[in-house]
């Protein structure tokens, strides 16, 4: 892909956070992966604004800047940290979506309560407790937790999703806002029912869920 699709796709997808409601004024960030750089949203932008030319490209290995770029994202050294723990990813979305705020700040924990979550997040997700943002502390904490994760939850804070393209990490931001959203309001009307490992095992071992996994795994348009 050519880095000005890349930049493209940057700047739809970084619109569409905010039409989603994931990400409020100069909230959240969005980067991805191109040969051994990474693109990244400008410190200081809403989402909504940035123009394609104004991702700021940063060495991953070094972490430096391209000269005479705008400030990159004051969470560039956490998107550093899962780029070098993951070489498999190639695009990470830093979100602030309020249900997912709301819930995991008063002490729950996102789990799973239906497919869709457990095809795309995975069972397990890693909860991060409150740490200073855009810190060398949350870039360890998250360092130290994303493992193969799809997704890391930071209490009091928002949400991280990773994907293979964009489209991947996106899907992925809007299924964790989405959990939230289903366990809070199952929480108002009763117990809620999470689903069981085994259940989450059927259901990743159907070949029909399996072929959407790796049909959005190859996607990289924004279609």
């Amino acid at each position: 892909m050519s880095l000005e699709r890349v930049r493209a796709e940057l700047a739809e997808y970084s619109k569409r956070i905010l039409r989603q409601g994931l990400a409020t004024g100069a909230g959240g960030n969005i980067s991805a992966r191109e040969g051994p750089a990474m693109l990244i949203s400008p410190s200081g932008f809403s989402l909504e604004e940035v123009k394609p030319e104004e991702y700021v490209a940063v060495d991953i290995a070094t972490g430096a800047i391209e000269p005479g770029t705008p400030r990159p994202s004051s969470e560039v050294l956490m998107h550093l940290a899962c780029y070098r723990r993951r070489p498999d990813i190639r695009a990470l979305i830093h979100t602030h979506p309020q249900y997912t705020i709301a819930l995991t700040s008063s002490g729950h924990d996102l789990k799973p309560m239906f497919a869709d979550f457990v095809i795309y997040l995975g069972y397990d997700i890693p909860h991060v407790d409150y740490v200073t943002v855009t810190t060398p502390e949350l870039a360890c904490a998250v360092e130290a937790v994303v493992g193969e994760a799809n997704c890391v939850i930071l209490r009091n804070h928002g949400a991280i999703t990773l994907g293979e393209n964009l489209k991947q990490a996106f899907w992925r931001a809007c299924t964790v806002e989405e959990g939230a959203r289903i366990q809070l309001l199952a929480a108002t009307a009763g117990a809620p029912r999470f689903l069981s490992r085994e259940e989450a095992g059927r259901l990743t071992a159907l070949s029909s869920e399996q072929y959407r996994q790796q049909l959005l795994a190859r996607m990289r348009t924004t279609s």
